[in-house]
């Protein structure tokens, strides 16, 4: 990876008139100044292989080649996994370790009980006066607690082995966005509660939309886990992350007739029903991997997409990048809320 050209081309976006710049010369100063005040071999990053913490990452590195002017020393770094994360992000997490050149430390919890990762912690947000006039935040960051968690013990456990084993890390810089679930209120910088290994957490990019993301990636050619590419959105474990069903690709023989109308079956996202309301036909349509009952409009029609053939032949369902979503309100829709794994049973 060379540091040098990650450096030029993130400073230089910055300091253009696309769009996206005025977002990176907000998180560059961000971290600038976390490194001001606690120096690099206090600070780690939060890596856990998605697309914000890649966005991040690549920002992190770009900072520290200008201002440390090291591009030997490795960039600590701590990996909290998800129960039953995706092989495939976990291979991108060891590349990225190679590129990037981070001292990765995974907190694998010694328990049988598999705990969440994810919690649901409201903040306190950002004053609007801490910004300037330049678009950079102010110089006076405030640090405010996250305040009481609802959830999330196992990043909580996963904390204190990480303080345990790096006692002299203080700060914590982390890919959290405003629309996370647990990122609506949180600044720029927030201290850990009471019960909590003390940190500050610091979050460069709380204000990127999810279009923001993809932009910086794609503009700069960042890497990112493949995943992405096969219509995820947003991961977490195997047993509780779907393909964006937004994204799903429908037959070119009839992606001119498809009604604008889909719903996804809660419990099953490669699911999809959808009804005809003003049917052309009074016997049975089938567009693609959608069966309509056009003389039952009011019939609930349920096919599933893994039923595609041709020929005989079974074709899975297809899904355009994360990068094609259109709207970043549906960044989760590919994932399950309550899931939980699947017992194994002893043998």
């Amino acid at each position: 990876m060379d540091y040098k050209k990650i450096t030029s081309d993130v400073y230089n976006l910055a300091e253009s008139d696309e769009p996206i710049a005025p977002l990176i010369r907000e998180a560059l100063q961000v971290i600038e100044q976390c490194l001001d005040q606690y120096g690099q071999d206090h600070v780690s990053l939060s890596f856990n292989g998605g697309k914000d913490c890649t966005v991040l990452l690549h920002l992190y590195a770009a900072v520290i080649t200008r201002k440390v002017l090291s591009t030997h020393k490795p960039i600590f770094a701590l990996y909290i996994p998800d129960p039953s994360p995706f092989p495939a992000l976990e291979e991108f997490i060891k590349i990225a370790t190679q590129d990037y050149h981070l001292d990765l430390f995974t907190c694998n919890l010694s328990s049988d009980i598999q705990l969440p990762v994810e919690s649901v912690t409201p903040g306190v947000s950002t004053p609007t006066s801490l910004k300037g006039s330049n678009g950079y935040i102010g110089h006076s960051l405030q640090t405010r607690p996250v305040g009481a968690a609802r959830g999330g013990e196992g990043m909580r456990r996963a904390l204190e082995l990480y303080k345990l084993r790096f006692p002299d890390v203080q700060a914590i810089l982390v890919g959290t966005r405003r629309t996370d679930p647990h990122g609506t209120t949180l600044s720029y910088r927030n201290v850990t509660d009471p019960g909590w290994p003390a940190f500050e957490r610091v979050n460069p990019i709380i204000n990127w939309a999810y279009s923001d993301v993809w932009t910086f990636l794609r503009k700069l050619n960042v890497p990112y886990c493949t995943l992405y590419d096969e219509g995820y959105t947003s991961l977490g474990s195997t047993y509780n992350t779907f393909p964006n069903p937004a994204l799903l690709v429908t037959d070119s023989d009839s992606s001119t007739t498809l009604p604008s109308s889909l719903t996804v079956v809660a419990n099953n996202p490669n699911t999809m029903c959808l009804v005809e309301p003003t049917p052309s036909k009074s016997s049975i349509e089938t567009l693609g991997p959608f069966q309509v009952l056009a003389s039952d409009p009011n019939t609930q029609c349920h096919a599933e997409v893994n039923d595609r053939s041709a020929n005989g032949i079974n074709f899975p369902p297809r899904y355009r990048p994360a990068y094609e979503l259109r709207d970043g309100a549906l960044e989760r829709a590919g994932r399950v809320s309550g899931a939980i794994p699947p017992v194994i049973p002893e043998i």
